[in-house]
């Protein structure tokens, strides 16, 4: 059964929690996680020992706005918290975890190559050859739809690769607009009915993780700030097709890998950024960080926890409700699964 959280969670709420108890003790730190555990994700005594035994628990996360999807989970690693970065950041290992159909990470600067191996899917083509603002199943910008329109002679026996070709090369300069213009170069849904600018929404999401701006200050401005530098992250973009049990949808990101210091100790966080996806997910934002288990003295596992957060059209009314009902289900077994075998390849690791 689903489970629902009241207040707005927040993964800086955690570092305060652990701040405030990091200097009384091994003890009193576990207990403030779970403390976090009951009162900020809604758990249950049998869940948190769940948790402490190993196993993987994904929650979702009531929200005024019902298009809004929130998805807490977590997991407890007997590894190394620097493993989960060093695996966030292998390609060939992402491709591997449960619900990922491919992944490329892009060049720097980013050329044709790193998208020469995703295609468009049949249904996706015939939706593009009709497509036009306000009545399209693929998200887009009105102008793409009219590139669409113009550029690929939809008679022609390689429609489908004239298309493909447009769409990889769409591609490459949407993630060259972002590199250098930010946010205010995600441009403009206009699919729907009422056009979705991503920049107005990433940032109307971000603010659901309320304290974040208080607690990882640097953090929240390189989500809203980028192309800001930091000496504490690492920044990584990569386009993925993904499968969380809705329809196939290929998605680019970018990955900040954050790592800083605080009162609890060290930072280990890592933030997906959605630039664009074809289906879904107007705009997404997953944020990971890793927790050290200061309360197993001897042993060097963490906390590892996801909060994955999305704004999404079409999840409101009956039918909505529906909708987004099974949405939630299916992205909360498929965190689960996630993390699940997460656990099972950084424990499997031998240790450095």
């Amino acid at each position: 059964m689903t489970s629902t959280v009241v207040a707005p969670l927040s993964i800086a709420c955690l570092l305060l929690i652990l701040s405030s108890g990091a200097t009384s003790g091994a003890g009193q730190q576990a207990f403030a996680i779970d403390k976090f555990f009951k009162e900020n994700a809604d758990l249950d005594s049998g869940q948190i020992n769940s948790i402490h035994q190993g196993k993987a628990i994904a929650t979702s996360i009531e929200t005024p706005n019902p298009n809004q999807v929130l998805i807490f989970g977590t997991i407890y690693i007997d590894a190394a918290p620097e493993s989960y970065l060093k695996l966030a950041n292998d390609i060939d290992g992402l491709r591997k975890l449960p619900g990922y159909l491919a992944a490329q990470k892009f060049s720097n600067p980013p050329r044709l190559l790193d998208v020469d191996a995703f295609n468009i899917d049949a249904d996706d083509l015939k939706e593009l050859k009709d497509c036009k603002p306000g009545d399209c199943e693929v998200q887009l910008p009105s102008e793409s739809m009219e590139q669409f329109r113009k550029s690929v002679n939809w008679n022609a026996p390689d429609a489908a690769t004239q298309a493909t070709r447009l769409a990889q090369q769409m591609t490459i300069d949407a993630v060259l607009a972002y590199q250098k213009g930010g946010n205010a170069a995600l441009g403009v849904y206009r699919d729907k009915d009422h056009p979705t600018r991503v920049s107005d929404t990433f940032r109307s999401l971000l603010n659901r993780l309320t304290a974040l701006p208080v607690y990882l200050p640097e953090l929240n401005r390189l989500l809203l700030e980028y192309p800001l530098d930091s000496a504490n992250a690492q920044s990584e973009f990569y386009w993925e097709k993904v499968d969380f049990g809705l329809k196939p949808t290929l998605r680019v990101v970018q990955q900040i890998t954050y790592r800083a210091d605080s009162a609890a100790g060290p930072v280990y966080a890592v933030a997906l950024k959605q630039l664009y996806a074809n289906h879904y997910f107007q705009t997404a934002l997953d944020l990971t960080i890793c927790v050290k288990d200061a309360a197993r003295p001897g042993e060097h596992g963490f906390y590892l926890l996801t909060v994955k957060a999305s704004q999404q059209d079409g999840l409101t009314g009956l039918k909505g409700a529906i909708v987004r009902s099974s949405a939630v289900s299916k992205s909360r077994s498929s965190l689960e699964r996630t993390l699940a075998a997460i656990k099972q390849r950084l424990e499997a690791t031998p240790r450095q």
